[in-house]
């Protein structure tokens, strides 16, 4: 199945923070969010969407998958991506991580949890190299997270 990416839109926040606060829920319960879900709606509602770079991913008309993407003057970041769970597996993520490293200047950077295995896999199998590991300190939820990179253009897995 091959979704469909455009830009994220005010109408998309619901459904963007229900993505974001279900794939937090399926896949990382060793990192509950640090804030509570209707927090997490109003920063994706006032600040994510507002701030540009974020994209959707939608099937059959519906959105099933988000990525927020960011510039600084030295590297490109991928701040946000989710996939909704039953979705995860059919190449959403594939096809959003594909768009980022299409539109983005190198190096881009991600940080994910050390604990989160297949998003570690799934970036690694992208071209993404582990670069640092943390204890967790520096992010809200005080969990090990690995900073990742991609230097030169990777080949996207078909």
């Amino acid at each position: 199945m091959k979704p469909t990416l455009r830009a994220a839109i005010p109408a998309d926040a619901t459904r963007v923070a229900d993505i974001l606060i279900e794939a937090r829920a399926a896949f990382m319960p060793y990192a509950p969010s640090a804030h509570p879900d209707n927090d997490v709606r109003a920063w994706v509602r006032d600040l994510l969407l507002p701030a540009g770079g974020t994209v959707v991913a939608e099937v059959s008309g519906g959105v099933v998958g988000v990525m927020s993407v960011s510039q600084e003057s030295v590297h490109s970041w991928i701040t946000q991506m989710s996939v909704e769970p039953r979705f995860v597996g059919q190449r959403i993520g594939s096809a959003l991580l594909a768009h980022a490293i299409g539109v983005l200047p190198r190096p881009i950077r991600l940080y994910t949890f050390q604990a989160n295995t297949g998003a570690r896999r799934f970036y690694e199998r992208h071209g993404f190299m582990p670069i640092a590991l943390t204890d967790g300190a520096a992010n809200e939820e005080r969990c090990p997270d690995v900073l990742y990179e991609l230097r030169e253009i990777a080949w996207i897995a078909g």
